[in-house]
């Protein structure tokens, strides 16, 4: 139960650092310049985060929650980490698995509470699970904890990390950073090495996984590259228990479990169970008996499980762990014989299919010096002792996980942080108008690996108004991207000449879905062939633009008063050959020659023009007369 933190009246100096995990979570703090977990008011080193109400609206947090889950389960609300900074449609398949009620309001995503007729946002839950860490902080350093350090998977996004944030604030809480779990490690880890390693952190939680490749020594942790899956955690391996567990039972009595709550709890805590009794041994058996009534009938489930089934029904979900894994090897230019040390992080690295997976395809042993449930809140712990002067001698560099950019001309997503860029970070790139005279510009910001702005994900929109009216090309406009320590986007647009600006702070992002992230990184690599030639069709086609504007703006002398027959046979020939391409719409069959042909009919009409005295280079300089000797 959360208890009230009023007779703590001493500010504390402390900064605690606090993994908010998707099943536990834990709090640590720096003392002595070496990271300690702080046990809760129940001796207990990890919290289990989750949150009930009572019938008589008392709150319960934690193991008191835990414990009445079965019996009230409308009303228990765990795993909500899988829901912040979500939208309502981006989990709706994974509300079906669950007992208590989700509905949407406005897309977002609100958490039904009967007992207190009322509804909590994601937000306000992980609060509750955040106020009782602190509680159980404050109580332990004699002094109230009011700053924190709180992790996140490193492949949260804007939206996620934001929502991370605000349920600190929630809480009553100053959240001085956001810090990436897989980084965290790290910290903890290699506190006290001296010498340089390539360290692996492999991450797989309740509900999130990352892996991330850092080097860590001689005073220095960063971030080579890191790669993961939002929702993947073992919650999707104790779901591949239950589906079993329930379509057994379907087949056997005719009844379908996924609409009995009680019944649903109930088969979801015994596939846990059941989870973690395989990583020890190779049987073992799930008993419920009286799981539900049919008529007057009592029915029950006794079922044999073994390891090697557990096993069969998780190969989707390891195939899933293979990929993140390879990426970031890749992605840090490194082979797994580069690979020093592999961590293992997260209560899921404990199941020995995974274990396996990562020996097979690292062929190194793994490190198990560092407790995988604690490590992530120690190295935050590592983290708010930096922030507070405590340790002075380290130097952190993350990295972003995703590229982001804009999208551009002919719909092509143009990068301007890209992945892996450390952070924080502030890059700015110049475009301008893609037609004459126009006087606002929308920034489209994009999140993603793929060349075109549809393959990648929607960040934030926004329009930069009051640009000088002046033809295509001739406006600057300087797009800023800042990515804070925290992982979090702003992005402003400037117009040189006029000065006028306009911003957006990225808060209300729609966000990555479940297997997004992971399939980027795939997609991207399978279109790469077809992407790189859509691409080259799409700059063909804006080059051709370009010239037939040029074309036009040379032919604006009144062609009709002249009588050059060079004239006229180049501008027979351009037309002839842009409509015959269209027409046909065989654009990707314009070779680079064509192109040169193009811009050589250009340049005749130009030096035509120039010649007779119609036509003043200098003042079409910006244009230029475009590549004569191309032709030669």
């Amino acid at each position: 139960m959360v208890e009230n933190n009023t007779n703590l009246k001493q500010k504390s100096k402390k900064i605690v650092g606090i993994d908010l995990g998707t099943t536990n979570s834990v709090v640590a703090v720096l003392e002595g310049a070496i990271p300690n977990v702080i046990p809760n008011a129940e001796g207990n080193r990890t919290t289990p985060s989750i949150v009930a109400y009572t019938q008589g609206g008392e709150i319960l947090v934690g193991q008191l929650a835990k414990r009445q889950s079965v019996v009230n389960p409308s009303n228990t609300f765990f795993s909500i980490k899988r829901f912040i900074g979500c939208k309502y449609e981006e989990i709706k398949e994974e509300i079906k698995r669950i007992p208590y009620k989700i509905k949407e309001d406005n897309s977002k995503i609100k958490i039904v509470c009967p007992n207190l007729a009322r509804e909590f946002s994601p937000e306000e839950i992980s609060a509750s699970v955040l106020k009782k860490l602190v509680n159980d902080a404050s109580r332990y350093l004699k002094e109230s904890v009011t700053q924190a350090i709180v992790t996140v998977p490193a492949y949260f996004n804007d939206s996620q990390r934001l929502a991370t944030k605000d349920a600190g604030t929630i809480a009553g809480l100053d959240v001085l950073r956001i810090l990436n779990e897989p980084t965290a490690a790290a910290l903890a880890y290699g506190l006290d090495k001296k010498k340089n390693e390539i360290v692996l952190i492999f991450d797989l939680g309740g509900g999130t996984f990352d892996v991330s490749i850092l080097e860590v020594g001689d005073e220095v942790f960063e971030v080579l590259a890191t790669s993961g899956d939002t929702h993947l955690g073992g919650d999707d391996f104790d779901q591949a228990i239950v589906q079993h567990v329930i379509l057994d039972f379907e087949k056997k009595e005719g009844v379908d479990l996924y609409k009995e709550k009680q019944a649903l709890q109930r088969v979801i805590e015994a596939a846990e169970k059941a989870k973690i009794e395989l990583s020890s041994i190779q049987s073992t058996r799930i008993s419920l008996p009286f799981i539900c009534v049919e008529g007057q009938t009592p029915k029950h489930i006794d079922l044999e499980f073994d390891r090697s089934k557990f096993e069969q029904l998780s190969k989707p979900l390891l195939s899933r762990c293979k990929m993140p894994l390879e990426n970031a090897l890749r992605d840090a230019k490194l082979t797994k014989g580069d690979i020093d040390e592999v961590i293992l992080v997260g209560g899921s690295t404990r199941i020995p299919a995974v274990r396996n997976l990562l020996i097979e395809t690292l062929n190194k042993p793994l490190n198990e010096t560092v407790n995988p449930d604690e490590v992530v809140a120690l190295g935050a712990a590592v983290q708010a002792g930096i922030i507070a002067g405590e340790i002075t001698d380290l130097i952190l560099l993350d990295v972003t996980p995703l590229s982001l950019g804009v999208e551009t001309m002919g719909g092509q997503m143009t990068p301007i942080i890209n992945r892996n860029a450390s952070i924080p970070v502030k890059q700015t790139e110049t475009f301008s108008t893609g037609a004459d005279y126009q006087e606002a510009v929308e920034i489209h910001v994009l999140q993603g690996e793929r060349p075109f702005a549809k393959d990648n994900k929607s960040l934030g929109l926004f329009t930069l108004k009051g640009i000088p009216s002046a033809p295509k090309g001739t406006p600057k406009i300087n797009v800023t991207f800042q990515l804070d320590v925290n992982g979090l986007l702003s992005v402003s647009a400037r117009e040189e000449q006029s000065g006028v600006e306009q911003s957006i702070k990225i808060e209300g992002a729609s966000v990555l879905g479940r297997e997004e992230v992971a399939k980027m990184l795939e997609e991207a690599e399978e279109n790469a062939t077809l992407d790189k030639a859509k691409k080259s069709i799409v700059s063909i086609t804006y080059e051709l633009d370009n010239l037939l504007h040029k074309m036009q703006k040379v032919t604006s002398v009144t062609l009709e008063k002249e009588n050059n027959s060079n004239v006229k046979c180049c501008l027979s020939k351009i037309y002839a050959l842009l409509a015959r391409v269209y027409k046909q719409n065989k654009i990707s069959s314009i070779s680079t020659v064509l192109l040169s042909k193009l811009r050589f009919c250009i340049n005749i009409l130009t030096l035509e023009y120039v010649k007779r005295g119609l036509f003043n280079v200098s003042e079409n300089s910006s244009d230029g007369i475009i590549d004569i000797d191309i032709a030669e």
